[in-house]
C-alpha cells in the first residue's frame, strides 16, 4: 500500500516536472511566489502594480501601499468625527448639573462609545494610515513586505466598526422598519452599552444588552487587523529597506512604528483572549470573570496589562511625528538622534511594567503597588528625554511658524502638562485621593486629544501636497492650529481643577459649584471642534481647487539638506508629471 503511494508521488512529480518543462518551450514562466503567499503574475518580479483600476473597484481591490494609507486615513477621519460627535453631545450635557439635555442611560452610552470609538477605530487607523502611506518612501522599499495582508487587515476594521457600534445604526434601522410593518425584536433590543469603554466586570458580564457581545466581537476582529497591519510593519522595516539604507540610516518615524508595532504584537493578542473569556462567562456560564473563578479583578490585570501600553501605541507614533517635523521648521538637525531612539525603544519595553498603577484603590498588595510606582515614574525618565531634545533641537534654530510647526510646539507643551500630571497619578498617595476623578480624564485627554490629533493635523499639513499634489489654505491652517491650542487647555485644564476639587467623572448629575467649570471646558470643546470644522474644509476645499505643486521642496527643505526621500520620490513624480520644464500639465 505504503509503496503504491511512492510510486504514485514519483509519477506524479515527473509529470509536473515534464509538464512545466513543456510549457517553458513554448514561452511560458512559472508564476513568482509573492512573500504573503500570492503569485505575481506575466513574470512581473517587483512591486510595481499593473494598471490599476478606476473607480470604486480600485479601492475595493487595491493593494498599493499608499491607496492601502488613504483608506486608513478615510476610516480613521469618519470614526473621529462620529467619536467627536459624541463628544460635542457629553459636552452639551454637562452645560448643567442635571441630565436635562440626554437621558442618563444616553450619556452613558455616549461616553462609552465615545471612548471605544476614538482609541480602536481613530487614533490607531489613522497612524497605520500614515505609516502605510509614508514608510515604504521613507525606507526607499517598493511597498509593504505583504501587500495583500495589508489591504486585508485594512478591510477588517470596518465590519469591527459596525459591529462595535452596532446599537446606533441597528436602531435606527429597527425604527425604519417598523414604519412599514416589519418588526425585528433583536435590532430593538441593541443599545448602545453603557459599561464605559474598559468594560469591567461584573458590569459587562451581568449587561443583558445583546450589544455588549457584539461590541467585544468588534473588539476581537480589530485586534487582529492591528496585529496584522503590526506585522507587516515590522518585517518592512527589518527586511524590505533598500540597499542602500543600513540600520543607522533608518529615520525617526519609520523607528517610532517599529517600537509601535512590537507593542501591538505583544499587547493585543492578549487583549482578544481576554474578551473571548468574557464573551464565554456572558454567553456559556464559564467564571473567568466572576467571583467563583478568577474574580472581577483579574480582567482588571488583563485589560491593564493591554490598556497602558495601548497608551504608548497610540503615543509613539505623535513623538515620531514631532520628531520629523520639528527639525525641518527648526533648520536644524534632531539634537540627540540616537538618545531619540533609545528613549523610543525603552518607552515601548517599560509600557507593559506599569499597568497596576491603574489599579491602586483596589487593594492590591501595598509591596506589588509600591513597585508598580516606581516602575511607573520610571517611564517619565525616557519621555522627558524626549521634550529635552525637542526643545534643544529649536534652540538657536531659524523658526519659522507654519502651521506643522505651531502645532509641533502646541503638542510639547500639551504632552508636558499630560506628562506632569501622569506622576502625580503614578504616585501612590496621590492616585488614591484623585483616583476616578475628572483629574484623570484632563490628565489622559492632555495626551489623547493634545500630542496625538495635534500631531496629526501636523502631519496632514506637512505631507498634504505629497498626497494631493495641491497645497491647502495655509492661514486657515495656521487659525485652526491656534483654536486647537487655545481650546485643550481651556477644556482639560478645567477638568483638572475639577478633579483635584473631588469631583467623580462619569456622571450626568453633578453638585452646583462644578457648573461654572463645566461651562468653561464646553466652551473649550466647542472651541476645538470648530477647529476641526476648519480643518475639514481646508482638506476637502483644498483637494478640489487647491493650488497645484509643481516644485517639490515646498518647504524650502532643499536649503537645511533635509529634502529626505519622501520629498526626493515626490519630485520624481512631478518630473513625470509636469516634466523637468515645470511646463503646463495636461489636466490642468
Amino acid at each position: 500500500m505504503i509503496g503504491g503511494g511512492i510510486v504514485l508521488t514519483v509519477i506524479a512529480v515527473l509529470l509536473v516536472a515534464v509538464g512545466t518543462r513543456f510549457l517553458q518551450t513554448k514561452g511560458w514562466s512559472a508564476p513568482i511566489p509573492r512573500p504573503d503567499g500570492g503569485y505575481l503574475s506575466g513574470g512581473e518580479t517587483d512591486t510595481e502594480h499593473a494598471e490599476k483600476q478606476s473607480g470604486l473597484l480600485r479601492w475595493l481591490t487595491t493593494v498599493d501601499h499608499k491607496d492601502i494609507g488613504v483608506l486608513y486615513l478615510v476610516f480613521g477621519t469618519v470614526a473621529a468625527l462620529w467619536g467627536g460627535t459624541e463628544a460635542m453631545m457629553i459636552r452639551t450635557e454637562l452645560l448643567t448639573p442635571t441630565a436635562d439635555v440626554w437621558t442618563a442611560a444616553t450619556y452613558n452610552g455616549l461616553f462609552t462609545t465615545h471612548g471605544i470609538t476614538m482609541l480602536f477605530f481613530f487614533v490607531t487607523p489613522v497612524f497605520f494610515g500614515i505609516a502605510n502611506y509614508f514608510l515604504p518612501l521613507l525606507l526607499n522599499a517598493d511597498d509593504m513586505a505583504f501587500p495583500r495582508i495589508n489591504a486585508i487587515a485594512f478591510w477588517m476594521l470596518p465590519p469591527s466598526l459596525l459591529l462595535a457600534r452596532a446599537g446606533l445604526p441597528a436602531d435606527a434601522l429597527g425604527k425604519l422598519l417598523s414604519t412599514v410593518g416589519v418588526k425585528i425584536p433583536f435590532l430593538e433590543a441593541l443599545h448602545p452599552p453603557e459599561t464605559g469603554w474598559t468594560l469591567y466586570a461584573p458590569l459587562s458580564i451581568q449587561s443583558g444588552n445583546p450589544q455588549v457581545d457584539l461590541l467585544l466581537l468588534g473588539l476581537h476582529l480589530s485586534g487582529i487587523a492591528t496585529t496584522l497591519g503590526a506585522i507587516n510593519f515590522i518585517i518592512t522595516v527589518v527586511s524590505e529597506r533598500g540597499d542602500d539604507i543600513g540600520w543607522p540610516d533608518i529615520d525617526i518615524f519609520s523607528w517610532t512604528m517599529l517600537s509601535t508595532s512590537g507593542i501591538v504584537l505583544f499587547a493585543f493578542p492578549l487583549l482578544g483572549s481576554a474578551v473571548i473569556m468574557m464573551l464565554l462567562d456572558r454567553n456559556f456560564g464559564t467564571t473567568f470573570y466572576l467571583i467563583e473563578g478568577g474574580g472581577p479583578i483579574l480582567w482588571q490585570h488583563l485589560f491593564w496589562f493591554f490598556g497602558h501600553p495601548e497608551v504608548y501605541i497610540i503615543f509613539l507614533p505623535a513623538t515620531g511625528l514631532v520628531s520629523t517635523i520639528l527639525p525641518k521648521f527648526s533648520s536644524r538637525k534632531l539634537f540627540g538622534f540616537k538618545f531619540i531612539v533609545y528613549s523610543t525603544l525603552a518607552i515601548g519595553v517599560l509600557s507593559f511594567g506599569v499597568w497596576a498603577h491603574h489599579m491602586f484603590s483596589t487593594g492590591i498588595d501595598p509591596r506589588v503597588r509600591a513597585s508598580f510606582m516606581f516602575v511607573s515614574l520610571a517611564i517619565a525618565v525616557p519621555s522627558a528625554v524626549k521634550v529635552f531634545n525637542w526643545i534643544s533641537t529649536m534652540y538657536d534654530g531659524r523658526i519659522r511658524l507654519t502651521a506643522p510647526m505651531i502645532f509641533a510646539v502646541g503638542s510639547i507643551g500639551t504632552f508636558i502638562l499630560g506628562g506632569v500630571t501622569g506622576v502625580f497619578l503614578a504616585a501612590i498617595p496621590i492616585d488614591l485621593v484623585v483616583h476616578d476623578t475628572y483629574f484623570v480624564v484632563g490628565h489622559f485627554h492632555f495626551i489623547v486629544m493634545g500630542i496625538i490629533p495635534m500631531m496629526m493635523f501636523a502631519a496632514s499639513y506637512y505631507w498634504y501636497p505629497i498626497i494631493t499634489g495641491r497645497m491647502y489654505d495655509q492661514l486657515l491652517a495656521r487659525l485652526q492650529a491656534v483654536l486647537t491650542i487655545v481650546g485643550v487647555p481651556i477644556t482639560f485644564g478645567s477638568m483638572l481643577i475639577m478633579g483635584a476639587l473631588g469631583l467623580p467623572r462619569r456622571y450626568a448629575n453633578y453638585p452646583d459649584q462644578f457648573a461654572l467649570l463645566q461651562q468653561i471646558a464646553s466652551v473649550g470643546a466647542f472651541i476645538i471642534g470648530i477647529g476641526v470644522l476648519l480643518w475639514l474644509w481646508n482638506m476637502v476645499q483644498s483637494y478640489r481647487v487647491g493650488p497645484r505643486v509643481r516644485d517639490a521642496d515646498v518647504w524650502q527643505l532643499k536649503r537645511d539638506d533635509a529634502f529626505t526621500r519622501e520629498w526626493q520620490w515626490f519630485e520624481e513624480k512631478l518630473a513625470d508629471r509636469y516634466g523637468t520644464d515645470g511646463g503646463d500639465p495636461d489636466d490642468d
